[in-house]
């Protein structure tokens, strides 16, 4: 009798996929691809979480790995490689194949195969999908891949009844084409009560029960031949990920629920079960002819795309006191409020908006923490602390947003002063369209999402019907027509608004502002633009009370209109502190003003 002792395990397979917490499918209706680049990036510290944890359990997988982030990190390709895992592709960009003609699919196959194979050193064997698994209908991508060299794929999940007639579909099988053969991998599927339940991995392992599926994988375990195909994602062992906070309820179960648990399912099949990659189970090299064989690293090209917007790298920014020659002096207004989960974000698009404008205009930063309570302060001073473009005003407690953007115009000493939201739900980089705007005899340049050229995304329907109930009621009031009246996006002539007397504090001072440069007589410019929902926070609008606040401001600002002042204009000035309404001035308290020669 055989020593069973000497019987290899049964092996399973083990795929990981390489993608950042905010790529992913759960949030394609909230996050666009032109984004990206603003998210705090966690790519590599979970990618080497991930291969840490596989070290523990000495297990070699799989990595899908897609084109565009080997060009952009080869290194980490490189270091995935190094540990004894496979390179395999998900394609170039992370796009659904149905988005692409046959013959822009093939480009991508060879893409994302060349990119890959450029930073790992290694040939590349293996394909699955980036988006959405394969259908009944797509099996004609499965000759593509075939004849472009790939000798499997892995991107179909057998639930559907189409594949009834064909049930050896559901386990590892091959493939003819001509001459050309691929290996396909289904993830595997549970019949439970007569449906097919996926058990792969991933948002399954998260979703389902875990007893359930636990008890599927054994099954499978026990009655197939065919080898158990598991995969997770990187981010789902980083429990610590940004919140989305925009996300749809549905949207946040798919990328939220169970995700503390996760490393702790994934360690219980690594104790129970043998894994390997998939090229290692079907006895291929992934020697590559073409790399020298000394590992010499190739420089691999960075590709650019419309499709996808790259983030800058950091440049050398020009000094406070010595603006170049030719460039316009600007000051930029951030009011922050509990920002600190923005503010990451707010950093990489800032990063951008400078390379974009810095060629015209010498940008300074000023930063107003609004008595924020979550540590926004020093979370200020570690993204922005270091630049020497940027000051800081701290406030002893909240005094409204509209108070944080005119203390930020009084200790601005450029005549072209902006004020953007911490948040980014109006791109920044709108400026370099606006700014010019503020021509002769313009006092303001406000952004405009329900101006016909504007646009809206994600933001719920009641607020939209409040924005445009309010902005009709300005439009009976006041002088200029605009489509919006509220918006805190704007750039200012800083000598036609320094000394505004507002009697309203918070997002009610900010249609305040308007309004008193309307009645003065001031032109303003209405730049049609794109709001877009808040990701990270949370707004500190109070509905209830804004609405009331905007009828009273309503009715002041109309009596304003009927009754001049008594020199037959509307223009108002205000000796001393201009963001007084009327309290003293102990009421605004200033507890740091910091230059960066104080901070050095």
């Amino acid at each position: 009798m055989s020593d069973l002792r000497s019987v290899p395990p049964k092996q399973h397979l083990l795929t990981v996929l390489l993608e950042d917490y905010f790529q992913t499918g759960a949030f394609d209706a909230t996050v666009q691809r032109k984004q990206w680049y603003r998210f705090e990036q966690r790519f590599e510290q979970n990618t080497y979480k991930a291969l840490d944890l596989l070290d523990s359990f000495n297990i070699k997988a799989t990595f899908f790995v897609l084109g565009r982030i080997a060009d952009r990190y080869p290194e980490i390709v490189r270091a995935v490689q190094s540990r004894g895992h496979e390179i395999a592709s998900r394609g170039y960009y992370q796009r659904n194949i149905i988005q692409m003609p046959p013959a822009e699919l093939r480009e991508d196959l060879v893409r994302s195969r060349e990119a890959l194979e450029r930073a790992s050193g290694t040939k590349i064997l293996g394909y699955r999908s980036s988006q959405r698994w394969f259908a009944p209908d797509d099996l004609w991508v499965l000759q593509f891949l075939a004849e472009e060299g790939y000798a499997y794929d892995s991107s179909f999940v057998i639930t559907s009844r189409a594949f009834r007639a064909a049930p050896q579909r559901r386990f590892a099988h091959r493939l003819q084409f001509g001459e050309k053969e691929l290996w396909e991998f289904p993830l595997p599927s549970y019949n439970f009560l007569g449906w097919l339940m996926p058990i792969a991995g991933g948002n399954y392992f998260r979703q389902f029960p875990h007893p359930l599926v636990k008890r599927a994988v054994k099954h499978w375990h026990g009655a197939y031949d065919a080898p158990f195909i598991m995969y997770f994602h990187i981010w789902e062992l980083d429990t610590e990920q940004p919140r989305i906070s925009a996300a749809s309820r549905l949207e946040k179960i798919r990328q939220y629920r169970n995700l503390d648990k996760m490393p702790r399912f994934l360690e219980e099949y690594f104790k129970t079960y043998s894994f390997v990659g998939i090229a290692k189970y079907l006895g291929l090299s992934t020697v590559q002819d073409i790399i020298q064989a000394s590992g010499e690293r190739l420089v691999s090209e960075v590709y650019h795309c419309d499709e996808v917007r790259l983030a800058p790298q950091d440049v050398q920014k020009p000094t406070r006191n010595n603006p170049p020659s030719g460039k316009t002096p600007v000051s930029i207004i951030v009011p922050c409020f509990n920002e600190k989960l923005a503010l990451p974000y707010l950093s990489n698009t800032l990063k951008s908006v400078v390379a974009s404008l810095e060629n015209h205009y010498e940008l300074r930063f000023i930063f107003v923490d609004d008595g924020s309570t979550d540590g926004t302060w020093d979370c200020l001073k570690r993204h922005f602390g270091i630049r020497p473009e940027c000051t800081f005003l701290q406030h002893t407690h909240n005094l409204g947003v509209a108070a944080a953007i005119l203390n930020g115009i009084r200790h601005a000493n450029t005549e072209i002063v902006c004020s953007i939201d911490c948040d980014c739900t109006y791109d920044p980089h709108e400026l370099r369209n606006m700014i010019p705007q503020l021509g002769e005899g313009v006092d303001m340049v406000t952004a405009s999402p329900y101006h016909p050229q504007g646009e809206v995304r994600n933001v719920p329907s009641w607020r939209l019907a409040l924005s445009k109930a309010s902005s009709f009621l300005y439009r009976q009031v006041l002088r200029q027509k605009l489509f919006t009246y509220t918006s805190c996006f704007r750039v200012y002539r800083r000598s036609a608004v320094i000394n505004l007397h507002l009697k309203e504090d918070g997002f009610l001072g900010v249609a305040e502002m308007l309004g008193k440069l309307d009645l003065c007589g001031s032109k303003i410019v209405e730049y049609p633009a794109t709001l877009d929902v808040r990701l990270f926070g949370y707004s500190k609008m109070k509905i209830l009370r804004t609405i009331a606040g905007h009828f009273r401001l309503l009715t002041r600002l109309l009596a304003q209109r009927i009754r001049p002042s008594s020199d037959g204009s509307h223009r108002e000035s205000l000796a001393g502190n201009p963001l007084s309404n009327g309290s003293p001035t102990s009421d605004y308290q200033i507890t740091h003003f910091v230059s960066q020669k104080e901070r050095t």
